[in-house]
């Protein structure tokens, strides 16, 4: 079974930073801060949080502590998953 990082690392190196070679950051790194995802890519993240772990993202939910790095991300779903 796949982690939550590892789904959240390859979505990412696929299709955001369109990479075969995978992703090349550490699970902390920031998102924004590195250029790794803008603004529309923060809605292609939430459009693959819904889709893949089966829950909706609140508009309140959108925030750095939230989507600013697989970390974070991965933090999120598991609390909304729990």
């Amino acid at each position: 079974m796949q982690t939550v990082e590892k789904k959240i690392r390859e979505y990412i190196a696929e299709n955001l930073l369109f990479s075969r070679k995978g992703y090349p950051y550490a699970d902390a790194t920031s998102f924004l801060e590195e250029g790794i995802v803008d603004s529309m890519g923060i809605m292609d993240l939430v459009t693959f949080v819904e889709e893949n772990f089966n829950l909706e993202v609140e508009d309140q939910d959108l925030t750095p502590d939230n989507f600013d790095s697989v970390m974070q991300l991965a933090g999120y779903i598991r609390k909304k998953t729990a």
